[in-house]
């Protein structure tokens, strides 16, 4: 396996002149606003979170108005963006946040985890985004990009995902971890791509297992169960 420095150095120089610094929730370590453009980043994609986001932040600035807000309130300017648990999730946090910890988003794993509709990633991205600590991110791209990068081939009962939690966990840096972790995601989703991956673009190009056996297109990402969307 190449060493941890190489790879994260690698995405780190990448990150430098490619990566996206200017999405609405980059300009921002805020806690408060990372946590919510995570929640509304599951199952949807960036372009279609946008302008949800900035309207969002915009009504509801900080957790102790979005925490006295009644949830019709939320679920109409959530409205179009699907996936509607996540705003009772956002919601029932924000009350958890103002009662428990004075309205201070939490900063270790521990807390942040047991918050409704936060899982590893997601408090992975908070940590890192919004606190500037190490925490690990593992989407569906990121998987994608590992299996094909690392060559790693599977079988269904095999528990892959803990295999790439132990991979990932080893290649993330402890420091700049918030610049990696938006690095791999943005490669991830923008060139290792389920079908057509840029490969004669990608900085991993080199050291890439899958792309020197000519066979990127044996690993696709791991399928999850399906979420029915529903529409107000």
């Amino acid at each position: 396996m190449i060493p941890s420095s190489l790879f994260s150095q690698i995405v780190l120089n990448w990150y430098h002149t490619n990566g996206r610094k200017h999405l609405p929730w980059k300009i921002t370590n805020n806690p408060y606003k990372i946590w919510i453009s995570e929640i509304m980043l599951q199952q949807t994609q960036v372009n279609s979170v946008i302008p949800y986001y900035n309207k969002f932040i915009q009504i509801f600035p900080n957790i102790n108005i979005l925490a006295h807000t009644s949830i019709d309130k939320i679920l109409n300017i959530w409205s179009g963006l699907g996936y509607y648990t996540r705003a009772h999730n956002v919601h029932n946090t924000s009350k958890i946040v103002v009662k428990n910890y004075n309205g201070i988003f939490p900063n270790h794993f521990s807390d942040i985890i047991k918050l409704p509709g936060i899982g590893r990633t997601t408090a992975g991205a908070i940590l890192s985004f919004g606190f500037n600590l190490y925490g690990c991110i593992l989407d569906g791209n990121i998987k994608r990009l590992l299996l094909r990068y690392f060559n790693i081939s599977f079988k269904k009962k095999e528990p892959i995902e803990k295999k790439l939690w132990n991979i990932i966990k080893f290649i993330t840096p402890i420091y700049n971890t918030s610049k990696f972790n938006q690095a791999i995601i943005d490669i991830g989703s923008l060139i290792c791509l389920k079908s057509k991956p840029k490969c004669k673009i990608c900085p991993l190009i080199k050291t890439c297992l899958s792309f020197k056996n000519d066979n990127w297109n044996t690993y696709p990402t791991i399928k999850k169960k399906k979420v029915k969307r529903f529409f107000f």
